[in-house]
């Protein structure tokens, strides 16, 4: 029979100080999940993340491993060098790089939107023109005009063929370098 006081300390050991064995498991796979998209990245993107040199190594054999098993392996071992990577950093980067940031995507959009304006109104090139001064608006009225050009001509383009999309394009990259465009 345990006294009171031994009885208790036991008590104490069995506390949740500390993450259960699922717990711990689960964290584990979503290291050697998140281990698995870094070797499916190029050298030039692996070497943009705050990697330490030995996991970068590790990566970068587990690209070269051809065999199945060799491949398991080492993606294994990349998993068990991924606890002491930033992981929450990396997460963070790759979600930039697969979705692009929510601000640079939002700007992509207005310039967009900018464009379509510039092609349907008049009215949009003397507002675009008056906030910015500094632009070219002999080259910019010729983009507009060829890129008009190009819709009326894609317009007309029997089924299946593809339109062009030159000026048009070329009417975007414009603005884009544009200062301060996007926010337009």
């Amino acid at each position: 029979m345990m006294s009171d006081t031994s009885q208790s300390l036991d008590d104490e050991d069995d506390g949740y100080d500390r993450p259960s064995k699922s717990q711990v498991k689960r964290e584990m796979l979503a290291l050697t999940e998140l281990g698995k998209q870094l070797i499916g990245l190029s050298p030039e993107r692996l070497r943009q993340l705050p990697l330490a040199e030995r996991l970068y190594e590790a990566i970068r054999e587990a690209q070269r491993t051809t065999s199945r098993e060799g491949l398991r392996r080492q993606t294994h071992f990349v998993g068990k060098l991924m606890r002491d990577a930033p992981a929450d950093a990396i997460r963070q980067q790759l979600d930039t790089w697969q979705n692009g940031s929510r601000e640079e995507t939002a700007a992509m959009h207005r310039l967009e939107n900018l464009r379509d304006r510039l092609l349907e109104d008049d009215a949009a090139l003397t507002e675009l023109l008056a906030r910015h001064p500094q632009t070219d608006a002999q080259q910019l009225r010729t983009m507009i005009r060829e890129a008009r050009k190009e819709a009326r001509a894609n317009a007309e383009l029997p089924q299946g063929h593809e339109p062009r999309r030159k000026h048009y394009r070329a009417l975007f990259q414009a603005l884009k370098a544009l200062p301060s465009a996007a926010s337009n």
